[in-house]
């Protein structure tokens, strides 16, 4: 993609921040009244929730629903309770506990380490399956990790594996991921795999208090020799009827890779004891990539059932922006559901979806995705 874009994308990304900023402080406007005749009629327009963030969760309430009321309690037992239990449980323990040792050896190069707060790691392994009937079956192995090193005043870690994961939403509702698809037809690409598994990076985590937002700045190198840098800044706002609008960007840029951003945009309505309501929205430019822009939106609700048990159901839009002109390329219903299966730290998730692709020539067509994730 030329680089004289660039200009031209920055200003579509703060473009789109500020819209939905702006929409957003908009929804929680509460219309003027008009002069009422006696002081009854003012109370009652003042006392009248007004506004989308009040409209719209009404009206999806007031729709009949067949399923159980919402619950966080828990039947699967902990990791405590389990740890010894069988051989996987025993393979998960000693992992997490190589794991744990590894990051107090690293974390002793930079200093001596205090015993009361030593270094540690965490570990997601993933192993996602999709099918459709354009595709066929493709599997992929993502792997990512992070140690803490507490000598560094507790604001630097070590990031290893797929980058892509940070880019996401840490919530983020459906399977999804952003690398490059595999050129070729293999339904397991090691080639790829090993690619897209290979980041490395030092990671700054908020390192400036005078800034009113989290931050992380990573150095580091991704797909084997792209040596890059990445900035990443977030912030919550707390809204009307337990509404919480969260932003993220992202900017990286990689000596192979160049140019790099993403914006991350979230609204979600959390009301007690009710299902959460959701729109999830990101857009991406990248030198490497064919469009000037590409955009995903996510609508949807979400019931949880027992806790971290979630099964969502919601509208996805996707298309892209090329030479100006901007394009819906796919929508389409889905459902999602996510649990913890028999263990607390061993998760599943499957998706099942009803979209076009208009660029392919597709009409709408299933689609199916199963991710089973291990935590370490």
């Amino acid at each position: 993609m030329p680089k004289n874009n660039i200009c031209f994308a920055q200003k579509i990304f703060l473009s789109a921040a500020l819209g939905i900023t702006c929409c957003t402080v908009l929804a929680n406007e509460t219309p003027a009244a008009a002069p009422a005749a006696d002081a009854e009629n003012i109370d009652t327009v003042n006392n009248s929730e007004q506004g989308l963030l009040y409209l719209i969760p009404r009206m999806i309430d007031a729709v009949p629903t067949f399923l159980p009321e919402q619950s966080d309690s828990s039947y699967v037992p902990t990791t405590a309770e389990t740890e010894d239990s069988t051989w996987s449980d025993r393979q998960q323990k000693s992992i997490r506990n190589w794991a744990d040792r590894t990051a107090n050896k690293i974390d002793n190069w930079f200093g001596d380490p205090d015993p009361r707060h030593p270094a540690s790691a965490t570990l997601r392994v993933l192993l996602d399956s999709s099918w459709n009937k354009h595709d066929g079956y493709e599997f992929k192995p993502r792997i990512r990790g992070k140690i803490k090193l507490p000598t560094l005043e507790r604001k630097v870690s070590l990031v290893f594996g797929d980058d892509s994961l940070d880019n996401e939403l840490a919530n983020n509702n459906a399977i999804t991921n952003e690398n490059t698809p595999s050129a070729s037809d293999k339904n397991f690409d090691k080639e790829r795999i090993r690619e897209d598994n290979s980041s490395l990076a030092l990671r700054w985590s908020n390192f400036s208090k005078h800034l009113p937002f989290e931050t992380d700045f990573d150095l580091g190198v991704r797909s084997g020799d792209d040596i890059y840098i990445r900035v990443k800044a977030k912030k919550d706002w707390e809204l009307e009827n337990d509404f919480k609008f969260h932003a993220e960007q992202i900017y990286r840029y990689g000596v192979d890779s160049e140019n790099y951003l993403r914006t991350n945009l979230e609204l979600v309505q959390n009301s007690p004891n009710k299902a959460l309501l959701a729109d999830q929205f990101n857009l991406t430019y990248a030198d490497t990539q064919e469009d000037d822009l590409t955009w995903d939106n996510f609508i949807f609700r979400q019931h949880k059932f027992f806790h971290e048990h979630t099964f969502s159901y919601g509208v996805y839009t996707g298309g892209f922006l090329n030479n100006k002109d901007l394009r819906l390329n796919s929508w389409g219903p889905y459902v999602s559901w996510r649990q913890p299966f028999l263990r607390e730290w061993f998760y599943i998730q499957g998706d099942l979806n009803y979209l076009n692709d208009h660029r392919n020539d597709r009409s709408h067509f299933i689609g199916a995705l199963v991710r089973m994730e291990a935590l370490f």
